[in-house]
């Protein structure tokens, strides 16, 4: 089991109370699978992505990534597996505005430490796979949302991580762009990526091979 969650459990403060944003969900993901989760707005599946990341911790239960308690974890160890093992695309697409496509791909594999000539090549085949290799001199003003969004693809794909965690990737976009970026992830999967789409949409969920569905915190639906 690639990812496997147990009894997993995410509590904020608000004021002098309490919400429970994730309440002793359990499921499993094996290597290679593409699956969905879906929930309406507040029902807790964006930090289930943020815990599925490695982005935020739990309150109580376990999860398990390839087989390891995450818990027992280093921040250093955590840093490492983001950056190597996690590809993040958002529904902000989060570019640096003065920097051009190739550079907003590059600068991920640059904290990674990987040498500029090596760093460029994979910046760009990463553009390429995604459909913007005549764009990659351009600043994101200069790119529209769909485009963007593909921008943002390429940098989480750059360094060939296993795992692409999508929230709410076609959020922001119309209906043909956001065919366009559920087509790209299509591809990803069967290059063998494990995908993770969280989305609100069912259109979008349903071309998932599997559905989470999250409300109010709980699991209240898997479908196969």
């Amino acid at each position: 089991m690639l990812i496997e969650l147990q009894e997993a459990t995410k509590i904020y403060p608000m004021g002098e109370e309490t919400i429970c944003a994730m309440d002793h969900i359990s499921f499993g993901i094996q290597k290679g699978e593409f699956v969905s989760i879906i929930g309406c707005s507040g029902s807790g599946k964006s930090t289930l992505m943020n815990i599925l990341g490695c982005l935020d911790t739990l309150n109580s239960g376990k999860y398990f990534l390839d087989g390891e308690d995450v818990a027992c974890f280093t921040q250093n160890r955590l840093s490492k597996i983001r950056n190597e093992k996690i590809g993040f695309v958002f529904q902000s697409f989060y570019l640096i505005p003065n920097l051009t496509a190739l550079e907003n791909v590059e600068l991920p594999l640059k904290y990674q430490k990987i040498p500029k000539h090596r760093r460029k090549l994979l910046a760009a085949s990463a553009l390429h796979q995604v459909g913007l290799n005549t764009r990659m001199h351009h600043r994101p003003n200069q790119l529209s949302g769909g485009q963007q969004q593909r921008v943002a693809i390429a940098r989480a794909i750059a360094s060939s991580p296993p795992i692409i965690l999508a929230d709410e990737p076609t959020g922001n976009l119309d209906s043909k762009s956001g065919n366009d970026i559920m087509e790209i992830l299509q591809i990803l999967h069967n290059e063998g990526k494990t995908i993770l789409l969280i989305t609100h949409d069912p259109a979008i969920a349903n071309q998932a091979q599997r559905t989470l569905k999250i409300a109010d915190g709980k699991l209240v639906d898997l479908s196969v």
